[in-house]
């Protein structure tokens, strides 16, 4: 019988840490139960001592999501497993997963603590955080860097203070996937007690091997693996969850293990987290990618054209990511609409349809035809809950070669209409500044970037923003035919986000 492996989900920690992914409690909450939907076994809702909005999106996914494990990160110090167990007072199933280095330039460089010390803080880490929880998952951090018998020494004082779970991070992405697998036998070897706990693995993908040393180490013993949606986190990110569930899946025959994650709902999973977090992914990432299933070569095509498994080792429903049957476009009506929205795994509240359908028919006349990925960057954008202080009613620019930019906007104000115009070095610096004017709110743009949606020469726009307002940073999104007024949307967006953290 195939063993079960666990999947550790850490999206809403390690994955909001990669820079510029802003994600407020509802952002985190809807991931959360998309994740509860694909049958993840433990969700790491936040790192609680860190923001009051950490603090929240633990205590609030703690609420809501019921048949999962719920997993709060602390460093080895009491306040902060004080204040998880806080965070996860709510939680059916609580996880308190608590951190301290093993490996000696970290214990020297960043700890300062010599080898005994950082033994007895993890030991002592360990027991306050049972105090709140029967679940205490331990991580020497920078395990693969760490010399072996100490890890080893470690791990057993975790033991013996009451982990359930023990677990062996890559924290750099450093290790070959026969190094890593070795250390996992060393550890199991040499470990006293650890017949009684799960390992677990987080793997980094530094070198591009986060993936591979996490089903090598599965192989060799490993019943857990850390993983995120799409692979983000920290510098390069983390082990992909659609990869590895996959891998387990198409290879279980060989593998002797599996998941038993809802694999219909991948790429509905990673469609949201990608446009909430405005982390796009290449087109042919595995599993996920945009070309995945797309064969372009005729060698292909004729083999495709006699029997699909002559290139394709998975089908594109498996996933969740059905070709389109249905062509929308501006004379699509309100049935067809709702109907393919549902085929594509949008289950909306007749507010949020309302909504979506007028921002699906403003594109369709300017667009024409739209297509699945458009639908469902129309949908994400328009259900998206964001008190509006600031509103778009028109803008115009003036552009050339050879005058200077020149914008006009008008916007909804509390109810009020206001207007100006304003100079600046393109269309899009000109919007920003006439916007300046009437809101009276000064920011700093710390980042702006822009993806096509869909293909074509009347492909959607997609803007991020990031801007910060004193010692807040908001990102904002917005989509249109138009880059200037995807540009204008996305800049509202975020100010009235900062708008909405003021007010709380």
């Amino acid at each position: 019988m195939a063993k079960k492996i666990y999947l550790f989900d850490t999206s809403l920690r390690d994955g909001e840490q990669a820079p510029g992914i802003h994600l407020n409690v509802r952002e985190k909450l809807e991931i959360a139960e998309q994740l509860d939907k694909l049958n993840i076994d433990t969700i790491e809702a936040g790192f609680p001592i860190s923001s009051k909005s950490d603090f929240n999106s633990v205590v609030e996914i703690s609420k809501k999501i019921r048949n999962r494990y719920i997993a709060a990160l602390a460093r080895a110090v009491p306040q902060d497993i004080d204040v998880a167990g806080q965070a996860l007072e709510n939680a059916v199933n609580p996880v308190i997963h608590t951190f301290i280095s093993s490996s000696d330039i970290h214990l020297e460089y960043q700890f300062k603590k010599t080898r005994d010390q950082a033994i007895v803080l993890a030991a002592d880490a360990v027991k306050r955080a049972r105090k709140y929880t029967d679940m205490v998952e331990f991580s020497a951090m920078d395990a693969t860097r760490s010399d072996r018998d100490y890890l080893c020494r470690m791990y057993e004082a975790a033991i013996k203070s009451g982990a359930k779970i023990l677990n062996v991070p890559d924290t750099v992405g450093y290790a070959l996937p026969e190094e890593y697998a070795a250390l996992i036998d060393y550890i199991i070897n040499n470990t006293a007690g650890i017949e009684d706990v799960i390992i677990s693995v987080h793997c980094h993908n530094d070198l591009g091997l986060a993936v591979a040393n996490s089903i090598l180490a599965v192989q060799h013993g490993a019943r857990q693996i850390e993983v995120s949606v799409n692979g983000i986190g920290e510098r390069a990110g983390n082990a992909a969850l659609e990869e590895v569930a996959m891998i387990i899946d198409t290879r279980k025959n060989d593998l002797n293990v599996s998941t038993g994650v809802n694999l219909k709902e991948i790429m509905r999973t990673s469609t949201l987290v990608r446009h909430l977090t405005g982390y796009a992914v290449a087109p042919n990432k595995p599993i996920v990618g945009k070309y995945v299933f797309t064969h372009e070569a005729g060698i292909h095509q004729d083999g495709m054209l006699k029997n699909r498994t002559t290139y394709e080792i998975m089908k594109p429903e498996d996933v969740g990511s059905q070709a389109s049957k249905l062509m929308l476009g501006k004379h699509s009506g309100r049935h067809a609409f709702v109907k393919r929205t549902q085929e594509l795994g949008f289950n909306l509240s007749d507010e949020e349809l309302e909504k979506a359908f007028a921002g699906f028919k403003e594109l369709a006349e300017k667009k024409g035809e739209i297509s699945d990925d458009d639908l469902k960057a129309i949908v994400n954008n328009e259900i998206r809950e964001v008190e509006e202080y600031f509103s778009l009613k028109y803008y115009q620019v003036i552009n050339g070669t050879s005058i200077k930019s020149t914008a006009t906007v008008g916007l909804e104000v509390n109810g009020n209409f206001a207007e100006s115009a304003s100079y600046g070095d393109g269309p899009v610096d000109a919007s920003f500044k006439a916007i300046e004017n009437i809101t009276g709110m000064k920011v700093m743009l710390v980042e702006y970037s822009i993806e096509a949606v869909s293909g074509g020469r009347d492909a959607i726009g997609a803007v991020k923003i990031i801007v910060r307002s004193g010692d807040v940073e908001a990102m904002g999104s917005g989509i249109s035919t138009d880059v200037i007024e995807a540009s204008i949307k996305s800049y509202l967006d975020a100010l009235n986000r900062i708008m909405l953290s003021k007010k709380s």
